[in-house]
């Protein structure tokens, strides 16, 4: 048994099953954050993009005067532009009669899709957090239920229960359970932080997609949806 009981000493000494145990959690840990390190660098810049974009938005008065505004810039929400403008482009002739009740459904599909798919975008490797919130703990408590049945079983082939003999074998043990909490825990904090962010970053997406559906209904009821276009429908 090592009298040095570093947490360094304690996991050279430990039972193999309870090392592989230890390195997983501490391979769980840093997955934990270097996925926080990426996804809060990705959000804050998906966030900052739109925030920049929507004012933008909000203050056109058609779809060709906000994607003129927006020329250069990226994100969904000039997908959203793009997306309605290529649209009315696809069926001038109905646009032109005004007949908007299927553009604008075919729309609002599109604006839908690409909404999800940013949304999907952002969660990619979120849900990994979540798993390891929920097994971490019990992964953790195996390596400590295996590591006290071998310290039983050295109690048992020296047939004393001297504490000096004991202790060492049980805080080995118990480490176990020390890194599954410090993997766990900050893992179902930052996942809690990110659903949050997300959820956030979704509203302000569905502001852009309903501010679109309205330049795009605006755009139609004028006739004034991809003039050029609608022009030669119209000849």
């Amino acid at each position: 048994m090592p009298q040095d009981l570093s947490p360094w000493e304690m996991f050279m000494a430990a039972d193999r099953v309870v090392q592989a145990v230890l390195i997983g959690l501490a391979l769980a840990s840093l997955v934990t954050w270097t996925i926080w390190l990426a996804k809060s660098l990705e959000i804050l810049a998906a966030s900052t993009r739109l925030m920049r974009a929507l004012p933008t938005l909000l203050a056109a008065g058609s779809l060709e005067q906000a994607d003129s505004a927006l020329t250069g810039r990226r994100g969904p929400l000039v997908a959203m532009l793009r997306a309605a403008r290529h649209e009315a482009a696809s069926a001038p002739a109905e646009v032109y009669r005004g007949e908007g009740g299927g553009f604008l459904a075919r729309v609002s599909s599109h604006l839908a899709r690409i909404e999800a798919q940013a949304v999907r975008r952002l969660n990619l490797g979120v849900g990994m957090l979540a798993t390891i919130g929920a097994t971490a703990p019990f992964v953790g408590l195996f390596g400590t239920v295996w590591g006290i049945m071998n310290s039983f079983i050295g109690i048992s082939e020296a047939q004393t229960t001297n504490l000096a003999v004991v202790a060492p074998g049980i805080a080995e043990a118990l480490l176990a359970t020390a890194l599954g909490l410090v993997a766990a825990i900050p893992a179902v904090v930052i996942y809690n932080a990110f659903a949050r962010w997300i959820a956030g970053y979704r509203a302000r997406l569905a502001d852009a997609a309903a501010a679109v559906e309205r330049l795009a209904s605006r755009d139609l009821d004028h006739r004034r949806l991809v003039p050029a276009v609608i022009a030669r429908a119209a000849e």
